[in-house]
């Protein structure tokens, strides 16, 4: 089938623990607006090398959230991601636009997080979510288009969210 309804994606991304799918679950249980998604739900090893896997893996879920959005709903999917990994897409033309918003917190409130929240030990999944972390702070204006940052270092999941819950229904219009 091919889409007739073109909408808006929304992507909320961020570093592993920081908070994405806490923030995505409350938007779940609440929003009768949109459609929340959460992309790991598709994950599989074979998503994970060569890099046109990996591709093909966001295509799907572009394929997937654009017959979705046949409901007249905008989705808003949940994941680690940066625009380039959707906006070089085939699937891209299914959409009007596609609203970035990524999810950080301070270096230190992260690795606590992390550490006590998550139980992380692997220093190498620690240090790969830290820089992605930093680079979404760094990179958020550079890239096209722009990611909506929302620090989360002093929020709690319900303020998170609502955060989330204010930008996507700014930009639904």
């Amino acid at each position: 089938m091919i889409p007739t309804k073109i909408n808006k994606l929304f992507v909320i991304t961020g570093a592993s623990c920081i908070g994405k799918s806490t923030a995505c679950e409350i938007l779940f249980k609440n929003e009768r607006d949109y459609i929340v998604m959460e992309s790991d739900l598709l994950w599989a090893e074979v998503y994970n090398t060569p890099e046109d896997n990996y591709r093909k893996y966001r295509e799907l879920w572009m394929r997937i959230c654009s017959n979705i959005s046949q409901i007249g709903m905008p989705v808003v999917l949940c994941g680690c991601a940066v625009p380039e990994q959707f906006e070089l897409c085939n699937a891209r033309v299914y959409f009007s636009d596609i609203i970035y918003i990524a999810i950080t917190a301070g270096k230190d409130e992260l690795i606590k997080r992390m550490k006590y929240g998550r139980s992380v030990t692997d220093e190498n999944w620690l240090k790969s979510s830290e820089q992605f972390n930093e680079w979404l702070k760094e990179n958020a204006m550079k890239t096209t288009p722009n990611i909506i940052l929302v620090d989360n270092t002093h929020m709690s999941p319900e303020e998170t969210a609502n955060k989330i819950d204010e930008i996507i229904r700014l930009n639904m219009v």
